[in-house]
């Protein structure tokens, strides 16, 4: 390497960051928002000179065109942030799940912070997020994240303009997936909450003078504890091969 060369290995290494750096933010477990700032740039930092020895001839710089350098940063963050987005809805389908879930127990209205999403969310969708975050490192799913950045560079090669329908097929396909995927994690819940429900209308018409309210509540919650304590392992389950498709499928695998 010569003294010439510096500027453009300088702009290679800043556009490798920027795609690396957009999907760190993103990236299941590692993109989570009570993971600190500065680890997760150090995360995005450190995979960015792993994949510097293969990424590097992938782009073409010219020192002099700062036009061009600029489309090309803002190529690279838009790569980026698609395919992180597509890996993050993925992840929002167990707030989805929760959210249905809770409302079928009649928690709908118990709230508390979500430390991975930064605001309220229902009790038992917070529960399976957290959850969810752990057994994504506990099975190693995050290696195929870290695989799906340099598939990434498969899909989307530096310095050719980015295919905006097939990122927005993809964007539609993980906003489908997701709800998909959360109603499915929810689906035992949504048939106990349809067969306890009707119990309790023919329980009303048998006895109208019962104060069905004040014992379909105890009911409901109690009976969709020791539902959710029977069904936890194949909701994640599920879960995590859907998590892995979608890691598998961004990584090209």
């Amino acid at each position: 390497m010569t003294i010439d060369l510096l500027p453009a290995d300088v702009a290679a290494f800043a556009l490798i960051f920027a795609r690396v750096g957009a999907l760190v933010m993103l990236m299941p477990a590692l993109g989570e928002e009570n993971v600190s700032a500065r680890f997760r740039l150090t995360i995005a930092l450190l995979l960015t000179f792993v994949f510097w020895p293969f990424a590097r001839p992938m782009y073409a710089i010219d020192p002099n065109d700062p036009v061009g350098l600029l489309g090309l940063l803002a190529a690279e963050i838009a790569v980026g942030l698609v395919l992180g987005i597509v890996a993050r809805l993925v992840m929002s389908s167990l707030s989805v799940a929760g959210f249905v879930i809770a409302n079928q127990l009649g928690l709908g209205f118990v709230t508390t912070v979500d430390p991975t999403q930064g605001q309220q969310g229902a009790l038992i969708g917070t529960f399976l997020t957290l959850t969810g975050v752990a057994l994504i490192f506990a099975t190693d799913l995050h290696h195929l994240a870290i695989g799906a950045i340099a598939g990434s560079y498969d899909a989307f090669r530096p310095g050719v303009i980015p295919p905006t329908g097939d990122a927005a097929q993809l964007a539609l396909k993980g906003v489908a997936d997701a709800f998909r995927i959360g109603v499915q994690l929810s689906a035992p819940f949504l048939v106990f909450g349809l067969v306890f429900n009707l119990g309790l209308g023919v329980l009303s018409r048998l006895m109208p003078q019962l104060q069905v309210f004040f014992i379909a509540t105890p009911l409901s919650i109690a009976g969709g504890f020791v539902l959710l304590l029977l069904v936890i392992g194949l909701i994640m389950s599920v879960f995590l091969g859907d998590m892995g498709a979608t890691l598998r499928a961004l990584s090209g695998g």
